[in-house]
């Protein structure tokens, strides 16, 4: 039975999170709050946009926030799935092989330019993005709790890149962009990193076990049947569309549904409103569509395509 969820409960607990990430990364508070929604939703994040704009500054305040672990991979086209994963290491003195845990067993795990490693490397993360689980050898090991991987792509740069498989990229819960920062915002960052690096004054306002106790409550937020159906039908749509090759599945109906859920909970609310699915489309839905090419040369895109469909669907009133 899940505990009845009090209005303001997870704002409550998170508002100082909010703040102690916004007070390093500047001027991206819709980010931060999206980061903080699929950590609640238990999601993963992909943030596509060029080098130096905050990602890795943003994963690490996260964590820290968090008082959760934190583990970083670089990835290359060499890079093994057992640099990921973890590997047996012959122990001399016993006589026995013992398994040395890869980065990816840490709460939170920043997989940086992920479409440089290659096919195999990739895969390698599947298992443990969907099933928080890793096989090696006949042996299941857990990942930690709560698991979250924030993986970042250079949509510039193509020489040397493997494109992220359908499979790979509907594992993602959001897609997110960061952009660059405004004159305002880029001055107030000159002048917050003139001293110590914010990052280290940075302490835990959460822990792990908590934040496993709200993604729980998460789940009470109350869905009438009119907005999911809205929700269902933004998804429905994408799959019968004439610019889309191939819509979003039924997990982009779950994540939909349960970001949803966890943004009305980081705003007060017991219950998701229309306006929700609504501005959660993009980023949930945009990184699934594959469009056709004719659309595409034509200036199409998933985003112009998903603001069609919102135009178009009609949205519940009471």
């Amino acid at each position: 039975m899940v505990t009845p969820l009090a209005p303001s409960a997870i704002a409550d607990a998170f508002a100082p999170v909010l703040r102690g990430i916004a007070s390093v990364v500047v001027g991206k508070d819709e980010v931060v709050e999206l980061t903080l929604v699929a950590a609640l939703a238990g999601g993963h994040i992909l943030i596509e946009d060029v080098p130096g704009i905050g990602k890795t500054t943003l994963a690490k305040a996260f964590a820290r926030s968090i008082g959760g672990s934190f583990s970083r991979v670089q990835c290359t086209p060499d890079l093994l799935p057992s640099d990921v994963t973890g590997v047996h290491v012959l122990d001399q003195r016993q006589g026995t092989f013992l398994f040395q845990p890869g980065p990816i067993f840490a709460n939170v795990v920043l997989v940086d330019e992920l479409n440089r490693a290659t096919p195999r490397t990739q895969a390698a993360l599947l298992e443990a993005m969907e099933e928080r689980q890793v096989t090696l050898e006949g042996t299941t090991r857990p990942l930690p709790s709560p698991f979250l991987v924030i993986a970042t792509q250079n949509p510039i740069e193509l020489e040397g890149t493997f494109p992220l498989p359908e499979a790979q990229l509907d594992r993602f819960l959001l897609r997110l962009r960061l952009g660059y920062p405004s004159e305002q915002e880029e001055d107030e960052l000159l002048l917050r990193f003139s001293g110590p690096p914010p990052l280290e004054r940075l302490s835990a306002v959460l822990d792990p076990e908590r934040l496993v106790e709200l993604q729980a409550l998460v789940r009470a937020v109350r869905v009438e049947p009119t907005v999911r159906g809205y929700g269902l039908a933004l998804v429905r749509a994408t799959r019968g569309h004439e610019a889309v090759r191939l819509g979003a599945s039924p997990r982009a109906s779950l994540a939909l549904y349960h970001a949803a859920q966890a943004l009305a909970a980081l705003r007060g609310r017991t219950y998701v409103l229309p306006d929700d699915l609504k501005q959660l489309a993009a980023p949930v839905l945009g990184h699934r569509l594959l469009l056709h090419s004719q659309a595409r040369l034509r200036g199409r895109s998933e985003l112009t395509v998903l603001d069609e469909l919102l135009t178009a669907t009609p949205v519940p009133v009471e």
